[in-house]
């Protein structure tokens, strides 16, 4: 449980904002201040119960940290964010999180209360970092001893006062390895993450042509990044995802660069049913492979990436046909005969 009194992160938000490390989010502005005022954003709130969910899945075999680092070094395969390879985390945590206010309304006695998931303007790190589920990573993401970085994270607002838990203390000490990790370099500092440069933010957030110049350092992630949490020592004990929802659904991990290429907008809808990867769009969706594939055009000169990208185009529209041309101009096409 966390007070609602979180005057003295507002600083730090307002800090953020103006450095414009939100990028295109315009909604992270949207709401000022109230973000950091859950008394503003649900009147009457005057405590938040927090809570985790883990999400690695469990079928990932040990040694999981090392088997990502490897699958960057394929340049063919494509690889998606571990959060993302299962159900959209939203439904599942929301619905479980409404759940355990029903259990808190029965034992309890009706109470006022609005469950949020990364779906509302709300200090997620902050108020898990003040509730005590862990302290914020260097990466800003929350880190626990017990749990690592590998879970979602949502919220009860609520109109009673409750007894608040005690936070934990920091154990980064001087280690670095999530900011070392960042291949595009959006860990600017300690606790400083400048979204614009960050690869989630390129593949996911941003709507319209990705920046030429962290094209190449996006290698083969097609939806999100994990290198930061990969890095983390605290990881090691990252714990697995209890439900069936996470599992790693197989079209979406580890699958070849120009076999999801090849998805039609109907196909890339039927596989990406109920995940969080279908907000994107199968437009956006194209994009990040056709980066993707140009950076392992480059890396491999695998005649039969470049004809994927030549046959698609013709009917590109002209945000693909921009990526498709950049991805096409990272090796010279060998003349025909």
């Amino acid at each position: 449980m966390a007070d609602v009194d979180l005057h003295s992160a507002e600083p730090g938000l307002l800090a953020w904002l103006e450095a414009g490390f939100h990028g295109h989010m315009d909604y992270m502005a949207a709401h000022g201040l109230k973000r950091a005022r859950p008394a503003e954003l649900v009147p009457g709130t005057v405590r938040v119960v927090t809570a985790r969910m883990d999400y690695l899945p469990a079928t990932l075999p040990p040694g999981w940290q090392h088997i990502g680092w490897e699958r960057l070094q394929r340049p063919a395969q494509a690889v998606v964010s571990l959060y993302a390879q299962g159900r959209d985390y939203h439904k599942v945590m929301r619905q479980r999180l409404q759940r355990l206010a029903d259990r808190l309304a029965a034992a309890l006695g009706p109470f006022g209360h609005r469950v949020f998931t990364d779906s509302a303007p709300v200090l997620e790190v902050e108020l898990a970092q003040r509730s005590g589920i862990g302290w914020r990573g260097k990466h800003t993401l929350v880190l626990s001893r017990e749990a690592g970085s590998m879970f979602f994270l949502g919220e009860i607002y609520v109109d009673w006062p409750l007894p608040l838990t005690e936070p934990v203390g920091a154990h980064c000490g001087s280690c670095e390895a999530c900011i070392a990790a960042c291949p595009t370099g959006a860990i600017v500092a300690p606790y400083r993450l400048d979204a614009r440069r960050c690869i989630s933010y390129l593949t996911i957030e941003l709507d319209g042509p990705i920046p030429q110049e962290f094209r190449a350092a996006i290698g083969n992630r097609i939806y999100g990044c994990d290198d930061c949490q990969l890095a983390c020592p605290w990881n090691k004990y990252a714990r697995r995802a209890r439900v069936a929802d996470f599992d790693t659904r197989q079209a979406l991990a580890g699958g070849d660069l120009v076999a999801l290429w090849r998805w039609s907008e109907s196909q890339f809808l039927h596989h990406t049913e109920g995940s969080a990867i279908r907000r994107i769009g199968h437009a956006r969706w194209r994009r990040n492979l056709a980066v993707a594939l140009g950076n392992a055009w480059r890396e491999s000169g695998d005649p039969g990436l470049a004809l994927a990208l030549l046959d698609a185009r013709d009917g590109a529209d002209d945000l693909l046909r921009e990526h498709i041309d950049w991805a096409l101009a990272q090796r010279p096409i060998p003349a025909a005969g």
